[in-house]
């Protein structure tokens, strides 16, 4: 689906996209991130140990924003600007929904812009990452 700006209106919400990475993607991402941080792959971290589970990188969910708002623009236009905070933790093997909602549509510079709210949410729905992106739209 590729977003329409006519079509586009405030509140409109984004498809959601799931993830649920697994502790092999983790290893991965870090092999292609360079962020060999063992709270991300050893159990017996003693971080790990503490908290009872390694965690997903921060910067894997990041991403996983930036696909989401990509998906919705149906690789056609072009992010901005995207941004997040890491508010909490999200565990391997346990699934986070990431959801957008269009907060702004203006033009500006001859440029069509749209400001979405981004975040990513555990299975209890508590927001863990948090944000923002604006895209350009022809």
């Amino acid at each position: 689906m590729i977003a329409d700006w006519k079509k586009i209106a405030e509140g409109d919400s984004l498809p959601e996209l799931r993830k649920t990475p697994t502790v092999t993607q983790l290893v991965k991402y870090a092999a292609g991130s360079g962020d060999f941080n063992p709270l991300h792959h050893d159990y017996n971290f003693p971080q790990s140990e503490q908290i009872g589970s390694i965690i997903v990188h921060g910067r894997f969910k990041y991403a996983a924003l930036g696909e989401l708002v990509s998906n919705w623009l149906g690789h056609a236009w072009r992010v901005k600007k995207i941004s997040c905070q890491y508010r909490g933790m999200d565990m391997p093997n346990q699934e986070f929904v990431c959801r957008g909602t269009v907060v702004k549509k203006w033009e500006e510079n001859g440029e069509k812009l749209v400001q979405i709210d981004v975040w990513a949410e555990n299975a209890e729905g508590k927001k863990t990452t948090p944000g923002q992106a604006v895209v350009v739209m022809r």
